[in-house]
C-alpha cells in the first residue's frame, strides 16, 4: 500500500503512525493465554525485530502501562484507563450493569453484553450468575469469536451487509469443540436463520457441554451490541427455560437500547 492508498477506515496510509501501531501490537500480545512474556516471546507474537520489542516494551514500562519482573513484562492495572473512557462514555457500569444484573437475578444466569472488534466480539458489561456453571468464566474484556459464539452470530446477524459479509468470508474459524461448525456455507445459513427467527443459539461449538443465546441490540450509535446467556446445554433443552431467556434478553434489550 503506498502512502496515499486508504485504510478501511478511508485514513490515507501517509497519515498513519505506524511505531504507535506497532506499539499497540505489543500491548495485544498480552493476553488470556501470555500474561506474563519475555522479550523474544513478545517479538515472535508480535513479527518485531527484537531490538524494536525492546524499545517498545521499555516505552510501555516507563509509561506505567506495562511491568518488568527480572526477564518476564506483565500489563498493569493502569491499561484499565484506556477502556475506562469508552465504558464510561456509554454508561456501561452506571446505566446498564445495573439492568443486566436485575434480569440476570430474574433467570438464574449470567447476561453479557458484546460488540464487534475486528473478528471477535469483546463483551462490555456483564452481571449475575454463577461464575462456576460455565468454565470459561466471562468478564468485561473477555473475547470470543465471533463466527462460533451465539454472542458472535448474533452481531453478525445484525451487522450492516458490509461488515456481516466480511466477517463470514474472512473470520478465522477454530475447532474448539467435536461440535463446532467451520464451514462456512453452513455458519452463513445459521446467521440468515438468526435474522428470521430474531435470536441465535449455538450448543457445544465453543465449549463442550454449554449452549448460549443471544439477541440483538439496537443502541443509539451505529456499532451493534448483543446480549447473550449462557448455561448448560441440559438446562437448554428445556422449552420453559428457552423461552423465558429469550423472553428476558428481549426485555433487557429493549431497557438498555436507549442507554448506549
Amino acid at each position: 500500500m503506498n502512502e496515499y492508498e486508504q485504510t478501511p477506515h478511508g485514513i490515507a496510509q501517509r497519515d498513519i503512525s505506524l511505531t504507535f501501531v506497532k506499539g499497540m501490537n505489543v500491548l495485544k500480545a498480552f493476553d488470556a493465554a501470555h500474561t506474563h512474556l519475555t522479550l523474544p516471546q513478545i517479538a515472535r507474537i508480535t513479527g518485531l525485530d527484537r531490538a524494536t520489542t525492546r524499545r517498545l516494551v521499555l516505552t510501555l514500562v516507563h509509561l506505567g502501562y506495562v511491568q518488568q519482573r527480572e526477564r518476564l513484562f506483565s500489563l498493569t492495572p493502569r491499561i484499565l484507563v484506556l477502556a475506562g473512557g469508552f465504558l464510561q462514555g456509554r454508561q456501561f457500569g452506571k446505566a446498564i450493569q445495573p439492568v443486566l444484573r436485575a434480569f440476570a437475578h430474574r433467570i438464574g444466569e449470567a447476561i453479557s453484553m458484546a460488540m464487534i472488534d475486528g473478528y471477535e466480539a469483546v463483551y462490555v458489561a456483564h452481571a449475575g450468575g454463577d461464575a462456576g456453571m460455565v468454565s470459561i468464566g466471562f468478564t468485561v474484556g473477555s473475547r470470543v469469536p465471533l463466527l462460533h459464539t451465539s454472542i458472535g452470530r448474533a452481531l453478525i446477524a445484525f451487522s450492516n451487509p458490509t461488515t456481516a459479509d466480511d466477517i463470514l468470508k474472512n473470520a478465522p474459524t477454530h475447532k474448539f469443540t467435536p461440535m463446532t461448525i467451520e464451514n462456512r456455507n453452513a455458519i452463513r445459513k445459521d446467521v440468515a436463520a438468526t435474522v428470521e427467527r430474531g435470536y441465535a443459539f449455538v450448543d457445544g461449538e465453543f465449549e463442550a457441554g454449554v449452549a448460549a443465546m443471544a439477541v440483538p441490540v439496537r443502541g443509539s450509535g451505529p456499532e451493534p451490541a448483543a446480549l447473550g446467556v449462557s448455561a448448560s446445554s441440559a438446562r437448554f433443552k428445556s422449552d420453559e427455560f428457552r423461552k423465558t431467556v429469550r423472553e428476558t434478553l428481549n426485555e433487557c434489550g429493549n431497557a438498555i437500547s436507549g442507554l448506549f
